[in-house]
């Protein structure tokens, strides 16, 4: 029970798609049985139709965490759900478009919502005009009934955009470095978590990188913190460029960032490592000239805890320093907190 109620408090898109089958089950279920004991077979057959389709999307989005599909495959049956139950019971039917107003623009992104919404309004309108007295009293009330109808649709639009828009930008204040626009360090503590579990499971195998700015206190001390968030920009933009899409940059804090690396093994970590140290060498410069980065990485092998597989790395990055920085130091990978016997940048760059 505690997991379900942290998907719908994490998936927001989830939660809705899920009341609106809370309240399909509960809502349209006596319609349908009332209108099939009435003998109205269409309009009852169309409700159970609703219901079955609400049931399947929600269990859809469940299983697969996909909530873009089954919200627009709810906002199609919806739309022509609504047409036809209109189209049956007359004025007593349309008051349920402004309630499929309200789901579509929030199940579906405001242009498709606006599609569907309006392609149902207009053919409603189309079939009570070819038909008077059959859905519609009169011209004026159908022309009242449809103009209401697109102010409900322009305030739920605005309403979902800004909706959208806000949740976007919690999302990336909650994962994202302001700075340089990389991942933060909670976004980092889930990944390399994700990365964990992946590799126990599956045997996926992942490579990290730390990778840490030499001397970047003198840029700030010497030129300013304008000069030196300048430095970490264009560092993070250089990192970005030399590796895979797949890649993970984080920014741990100050001039450390970590690099994730999946599908790596110990060989393809060291050739990473050598192409960033160079990349930034030749690319990355500063007020008073180059800046350089030292590195130190490990392939994720039997690591106790996502701490342990830093802490190898960590070590690595030391002693890159320690060595006299703009080089790169990799643990050989046995999996222990112990450096071992690491391989060093020119040891490594003899081997590429």
């Amino acid at each position: 029970m505690h997991n379900i109620w942290m998907r719908l408090k994490d998936d927001f898109q989830l939660s809705i798609i899920t009341l609106v089958g809370f309240c399909s089950l509960i809502g349209i279920t006596p319609y349908t049985v009332f209108r099939l004991l009435e003998g109205n077979l269409v309009v009852g057959l169309v409700d159970a139709f609703l219901v079955c389709s609400t049931m399947l999307a929600v269990l859809y989005a469940w299983r697969t965490g996909n909530t873009l599909r089954p919200g627009q495959f709810l906002a199609v049956v919806y739309s022509i759900g609504t047409f036809l139950v209109a189209m049956k019971l007359g004025v007593n039917g349309l008051f349920w478009f402004y309630t499929l107003i309200l789901f579509n623009f929030f199940v579906v992104p405001p242009l498709q919502s606006a599609l569907a919404t309006f392609s149902s309004l207009l053919a409603i309108c189309i079939y009570g005009y070819l038909n008077p007295g059959v859905v519609f009293e009169s011209h004026y009330q159908m022309t009242s009934f449809f103009v209401t109808c697109l102010i409900a649709s322009f305030f739920a639009s605005v309403f979902a955009y800004r909706g959208r828009r806000q949740r976007v930008q919690l999302v990336e204040l909650a994962t994202l470095d302001p700075l340089t626009r990389v991942g933060n360090r909670r976004a980092m503590d889930s990944e390399l978590e994700i990365a964990l579990a992946e590799h126990r499971r599956y045997g996926t195998r992942y490579g990290m990188l730390v990778l840490d700015l030499d001397l970047f206190k003198e840029v700030n001390d010497s030129h300013g913190h304008k000069a030196g968030d300048r430095v970490l920009i264009d560092f993070a933009r250089i990192i970005k460029q030399s590796c895979r899409q797949s890649d993970r940059l984080f920014r741990m804090g100050g001039e450390e960032f970590v690099l994730l690396l999946p599908k790596l093994s110990r060989e393809g970590l060291e050739k990473t490592a050598g192409h960033i140290r160079m990349s930034v060498a030749e690319h990355l410069k500063g007020p008073g000239g180059p800046v350089t980065v030292s590195i130190g990485g490990c392939v994720l092998d039997q690591h106790a805890s996502v701490d342990a597989w830093m802490h190898e790395a960590d070590l690595c990055l030391y002693e890159a320093k320690d060595e006299g920085r703009d080089r790169f130091v990799i643990s050989p990978g046995n999996g222990s907190e112990k450096k071992g016997e690491p391989m060093t940048q020119t040891e490594n760059e003899l081997s590429l």
